[in-house]
């Protein structure tokens, strides 16, 4: 499982570079910055129910 939100937070954090870098693509970059933050929250939150 862990694996698998690194993966996601690995592949957000491309595209949110990806639409910086590249002109008229700065939606693709919101979009990508959104989903990492999700992700992490997500992950963070299935992380401290594990340890209780």
């Amino acid at each position: 499982m862990v694996g698998l939100i690194v993966l996601l937070l690995v592949i957000w954090a491309i595209i949110a570079i990806l639409g910086f870098t590249l002109k008229g693509l700065i939606w693709l970059a919101i979009i990508g910055i959104v989903l990492f933050i999700i992700t992490g929250a997500v992950g963070w939150t299935r992380r401290s129910a594990l340890h209780r």
